[in-house]
């Protein structure tokens, strides 16, 4: 793609898991089944070992077959929710290749998550990256920004959406099961997804 190679992006992914899975761990120990960075390690070099073996190059073939291998490899509700992201991702890019199509294909990948996890933001859970993340890219395009101005803009919302995660109570997932105990610590599945979009700023070209 001429904004985002999505095969850089999964693989940019897939080290920036490997680099913080022991803070992702730390994250989950506190709040869940302390497994979300080894599962997400998992997961990630799978995709990135599917991509080394495939031909294709197409976005929405790599999206779609990420999108597969995360689901068959992460445990967890992980694996479903960053497989639908991915997935609706596919759908919606296909050979798209400009900013808008890459803003598009996000949002699609969000609503796709909200569907499947049934959760909306400050249910502290990835959706608090992802949504502000896609709002910034929307409002980026709507301005005429530049991609690389667009991705600055959605890190910076996804990091602190993941921030804005830890005084809140979890009402979806494992963490719900703690009540009021879960607050006062940031979300695993939000700081995952806050470097699935700092991955996609890596991945741009």
């Amino acid at each position: 793609m001429t904004v985002i190679d999505l095969a850089a992006w999964v693989r940019a992914f897939a080290a920036l898991v490997e680099e913080n899975a022991a803070e992702l761990t730390a994250l989950d120990a506190a709040i869940g089944d302390a497994d979300h960075g080894t599962n997400m390690q998992r997961g990630m070099a799978a995709a990135v070992a599917a991509l080394d073996d495939s031909a294709t190059d197409a976005p929405g073939e790599v999206s779609k077959q990420t999108a597969l291998v995360l689901i068959r490899t992460i445990g967890g509700a992980s694996g479903p929710l960053y497989g639908t992201f991915f997935l609706r991702f596919a759908g919606a890019i296909e050979n798209g290749s400009e900013l808008t199509d890459f803003v598009r294909a996000f949002r699609a990948g969000l609503d796709g998550v909200i569907a499947r996890g049934k959760a909306d933001v400050e249910d502290k859970t990835m959706v608090d990256a992802l949504s502000p993340a896609a709002d910034a890219l929307d409002k980026a395009v709507a301005v005429g920004a530049t991609p690389a101005e667009a991705l600055n803009a959605a890190v910076a919302a996804a990091e602190s959406g993941r921030d804005a995660t830890t005084p809140l109570i979890a009402r979806k997932g494992r963490a719900s099961y703690l009540g009021e105990r879960s607050a006062g610590h940031q979300d695993p599945g939000a700081t995952s997804a806050a470097l699935l979009v700092r991955a996609a700023r890596e991945a741009l070209r």
